[in-house]
């Protein structure tokens, strides 16, 4: 496995949009294209399968990690450059944090809500200093940073929260973004 890999949090359904399905192509096969490795949840559904496909298509090394309890339920992506299958999903967030480089978050649901909640609550506490990035398709990060500025409004959190993440505007601007990490 090459030296920069980026961790992909996303929806394990398609999204009711196809911008979204776009962006989840675009994101794997520009990854593929850079020589950066892909770390995701192992799925073969969704926008999780088709950043996955693109990116082997593009020559990337594509690392699924994915609980035993749902290798049939999110139907196993068969075929990657390696499989990794845990025995819960705790030890499959840690699996992705430790193999990541980077996080990139894509629209996705609950799932990929609490992968980034952890990731982030983990860099608030000191746990690492991973580069996390947030893209904003079709407005889907702006609900999220709406809670964050809440919760530090409320005063549940301070304005250093900020610091934790970034957001991108498209995957255009995401891989632009890996690019400089990757060279510093």
């Amino acid at each position: 496995m090459g030296s920069f890999s980026v961790t992909v949090f996303c929806g394990s359904s398609p999204g009711a949009d196809p911008a979204y399905g776009q962006a989840a192509h675009a994101l794997g096969a520009g990854l593929g294209q850079r020589g950066m490795n892909l770390v995701f949840g192992g799925g073969n559904v969704g926008l999780m399968g088709v950043t996955a496909g693109a990116a082997m298509e593009a020559g990337s090394h594509v690392t699924g990690i994915i609980p035993d309890f749902l290798r049939k339920r999110e139907v196993e992506f068969h075929g990657l450059s390696e499989l990794i299958v845990t025995d819960s999903m705790h030890t499959r967030k840690r699996r992705l944090f430790a193999l990541a480089n980077a996080f990139v978050v894509m629209p996705g649901g609950l799932g990929t809500f609490d992968e980034t909640f952890e990731i982030l609550t983990w860099k608030q506490l000191g746990q690492h200093d991973k580069p996390i990035i947030l893209v904003d398709i079709l407005g889907w990060a702006q609900p999220f940073v709406t809670m964050i500025e809440q919760t530090i409004a409320r005063g549940f959190a301070r304005e250093s929260v900020r610091d934790l993440f970034e957001v991108a505007p498209d995957v255009q601007a995401v891989l632009a973004r890996l690019e400089e990490l990757r060279g510093s």
